[in-house]
């Protein structure tokens, strides 16, 4: 069983923040894949118009403590670094056979199709471009400690207890 990794910088979402404008996508698309071409990001912004407040929601790796991708993918493409915490891939290994998206309760990784591997994100090595282009804020990197808490109160309705 992984251990949290003390101190080690996770990306949060704050969906009150987010005015759904989709830079973060496109940031995404244009550092992986070299073009602006949002079905190919490694975030997603999800819109529900039914809503007035927090109309949109952001889909993204929670590099998790002990993440299921990692468990269930045949060839390894998918570790759990313990220096830096992130679930990271080597697309090398990738069969393609996508039981990491199945498995993600988030379904975070995506095929992609060009390709021919899922992919999911790397944090840009250290320095996420999603966050650097939120024009809104509502994507930071924070302490895993801090976005535990954030991600409780916002989703499990838990007092923040600092």
């Amino acid at each position: 069983m992984a251990r949290s990794q003390s101190g080690t910088k996770v990306i949060v979402y704050e969906p009150q923040l987010c005015t759904g404008c989709r830079y973060c996508e496109i940031a995404c698309a244009v550092w992986h894949c070299g073009e602006i071409d949002v079905t190919r990001s490694r975030i997603r912004i999800l819109f529900d118009e039914g809503r007035t407040a927090e109309r949109y929601a952001a889909v993204n790796c929670q590099h998790c403590d002990d993440a299921i991708c990692c468990a269930v993918c045949p060839s390894e493409a998918l570790q759990k670094d313990e220096t830096t915490g992130w679930v990271t891939q080597n697309s090398t290994k990738c069969v393609g056979c996508e039981m990491c998206i199945v498995a993600c309760p988030l379904s975070v990784p995506i095929f992609d199709p060009a390709l021919k591997v899922a992919v999911k994100c790397d944090f840009c090595l250290g320095a996420p471009e999603c966050v650097k282009h939120c024009s809104s804020g509502a994507l930071r990197l924070c302490a895993r400690e801090e976005a535990v808490r954030v991600n409780a109160r916002l989703y499990l309705g838990a007092k923040d207890e600092r």
